[in-house]
């Protein structure tokens, strides 16, 4: 399968801060903003490098520069993710992907599209929740039919039956990941995970 998952200290720590209810909003969105920035290390470390000239004060050298990258931060909860991908990224461009999941049916439904042109970027996808993968899935897809063709999706938790959805459809798309977590519930939540991001987020419990 094509996920990665970070065993860094400093993601074990921030993890363990987002999943304990105890964490305030506040603290909350701390935690996956730094979370996010182990992240970003890992989905970037692939990405190509474009060789430029420059002058130090004292000589020549050989630099390097980042290519174009496109965020697309699935809402609400990749708005959590975003502040750290436009810290570290160069010149990002930020495209947004509005999806509601069905509580009945657990299917995405789409209510806001948005992208930049996608076209030779590298491409981010920001979604902290892979649960049953229909939400990230869809989003893909949009992005593939817009252009992308170098995808990377960067998530918090994932469980086991939204990396099978991942690997079923979208074989080519790596996924980054801090935590593959046990199971879904029958409400479709991550198990143990971290409950709803959004809400956890934007403190609307």
């Amino acid at each position: 399968m094509n996920l990665t998952v970070i065993d860094h200290p400093l993601t074990r720590h921030y993890l363990t801060v987002l999943r304990d209810r105890r964490t305030t909003s506040e603290q909350f969105r701390a935690a996956s903003r730094r979370l996010t920035y182990t992240l970003i290390h890992e989905a970037t470390a692939r990405a190509p490098l474009h060789q430029i000239d420059i002058e130090t004060p004292l000589e020549p050298a050989v630099g390097y520069r980042m290519p174009g990258v496109v965020a697309i931060a699935v809402l609400r909860a990749g708005l959590g993710m975003l502040d750290a991908v436009i810290d570290l990224i160069p010149n990002v461009k930020v495209g947004f992907a509005g999806l509601q999941r069905d509580e009945e049916t657990a299917l995405p439904m789409e209510y806001y599209f948005r992208l930049p042109d996608l076209s030779g970027s590298v491409v981010l996808i920001l979604e902290p929740m892979l649960a049953t993968g229909g939400s990230l899935s869809w989003a893909v897809a949009k992005a593939k039919s817009n252009g992308a063709r170098e995808i990377t999706t960067l998530c918090v938790v994932a469980a086991p039956e939204g990396v099978r959805r991942m690997y079923q459809d979208h074989p080519d798309v790596r996924i980054v990941a801090a935590a593959l977590d046990r199971e879904l519930n029958s409400q479709f939540y991550i198990q143990p995970g971290l409950g709803d991001m959004g809400d956890r987020l934007f403190g609307t419990l």
